[in-house]
């Protein structure tokens, strides 16, 4: 289980208390009745979903009940920081990132007797 700090209230609590509610710092268009309605629909429907150092938006939903940021390494589940809304992260988005190993992909080799039934032969 995680432990969460609010930087709204001030405390650790534990992460059923918090809401992910998507990607932060996603800035609205400046006029959206002059955006295409693709421009319109890239901004309502399209987050990025990185591997590694993310900035996401929570809300502490049953405390303080106030959104803020969390900036988070979503290979290792690692929190790396939360601020305020309004605030800048001290993370960057991939100069923090630990890559993992990852493994190898092989081929499965598939019975003799097994390759018969897929083919049909019974």
């Amino acid at each position: 289980m995680f432990h969460i700090y609010c930087p709204c209230c001030g405390e650790y609590r534990e992460e059923e208390e918090f809401h992910a509610k998507g990607q932060a710092h996603i800035e609205r268009p400046k006029s959206p009745e002059n955006c295409s309605d693709e421009e319109w629909g890239n901004y309502l429907f399209f987050r990025k979903n990185p591997r590694g150092i993310h900035h996401e938006l929570w809300v502490h939903a049953a405390g303080c009940r106030k959104y803020f940021n969390m900036t988070r390494n979503t290979q290792t589940y690692e929190i790396l920081e939360t601020y305020k809304i309004g605030e800048q992260p001290s993370h960057t988005q991939h100069s923090d990132v630990v890559e993992l190993p990852r493994q190898k992909e092989t081929a499965v080799k598939q019975p003799e007797q097994d390759k018969a039934l897929v083919g049909g032969n019974v």
